[in-house]
């Protein structure tokens, strides 16, 4: 049997548990994920460092997965424009079932092979794009046929399963391992498998962002300012990079249509925003580097 699958030998009478029990019998278990995702450091580092130069060339990032797997992929997807400004249209999250499967379950839909395969093959995979392969039990017939058209097409496979030796993490390019072992309800992988894949996920697009350049020290400084929120946020960001007032992060701000980097760089070195956008294109878009430029 699965170790996802498992039932745990620590809570067997479960439903007898007064309420704070239970509500600790829960919170408790989640630690397992955060120690899964820590375990499994070293093979995320070598996802990220195979991943960053592929998107240096226009890759895209693909997740696939089902149910709770895929949705958390979808979710990490589309995440990535307002908190980056990375494209949408290099973020592509597909999920057995489409995309109703994000708000009613499709039955049946994990085990079609063939359609995983197909829906990679719609997006044109090619040998810049990482696919990133999510499955708690490892086996998932819909991420395994994705996988075998991604790794026809040339794209790095990053596989993510809760079960060791698991053939999605055998089989892709770079397996990761998230052994969070038996769960309180007994094969519901939603509750510690899931939050380890969501720490995993994360972790793996926000340290390939942080090599693109899109964070300065550690400012979100790319930002999407979409809603009064992050307007605010833009602001309160510029003034901590740059030391300088309100009225000053505001006006260069909409000078260059909110973009921080651009107007920490103004900023900082004096210049229009036409200079920082240049200095900023000349050094791969590196605050940092734009900023030894001064």
């Amino acid at each position: 049997m699965l170790n996802t699958e498992s039932p745990s030998t620590q809570h067997t009478e479960l439903d007898l548990y007064a309420t704070l029990d239970l509500v600790s019998a829960f919170v408790e278990d989640q630690i397992n994920a955060v120690n899964a995702v820590r375990s499994a450091g070293a093979d995320l580092a070598r996802a990220v460092d195979a991943a960053v130069p592929r998107m240096l060339e226009g890759g895209r990032l693909i997740y696939v997965g089902a149910g709770t797997s895929g949705r958390l992929g979808v979710l990490d997807s589309v995440e990535l424009y307002p908190t980056f400004s990375w494209p949408r249209e290099r973020a592509i999250g597909l999920l057995a079932g489409g995309t109703q499967a994000m708000f009613v379950a499709v039955e049946g839909a994990e085990d079609d092979a063939a359609q995983g395969a197909r829906d990679v093959q719609g997006v044109h995979v090619g040998p810049n794009d990482v696919v990133l392969l999510l499955a708690a039990s490892g086996s998932t017939p819909y991420v395994l046929g994705a996988l075998q058209a991604a790794r026809s097409a040339g794209s790095l496979t990053v596989g993510f399963a809760n079960n060791p030796n698991a053939p999605v993490t055998r089989q892709a390019d770079i397996g990761i391992t998230l052994d969070t072992g038996s769960e309180v309800i007994s094969g519901s992988t939603r509750l510690k498998a899931g939050t380890s894949q969501k720490i995993a996920l994360n972790t793996f697009s926000s340290a390939v962002m942080v090599r693109l350049n899109k964070v300065f020290g550690n400012l979100m400084v790319d930002l999407q300012a979409t809603n009064a929120k992050l307007l605010r946020r833009s602001v309160a960001l510029t003034m901590r990079a740059t030391g300088c007032d309100e009225a000053l992060a505001r006006t260069t701000l909409l000078a260059c249509d909110n973009h921080v980097k651009v107007a920490v760089v103004a900023i900082q070195c004096g210049a229009d925003i036409a200079t920082a956008r240049a200095r900023l294109a000349a050094t791969g878009d590196s605050v940092r580097r734009a900023l030894d430029l001064a």
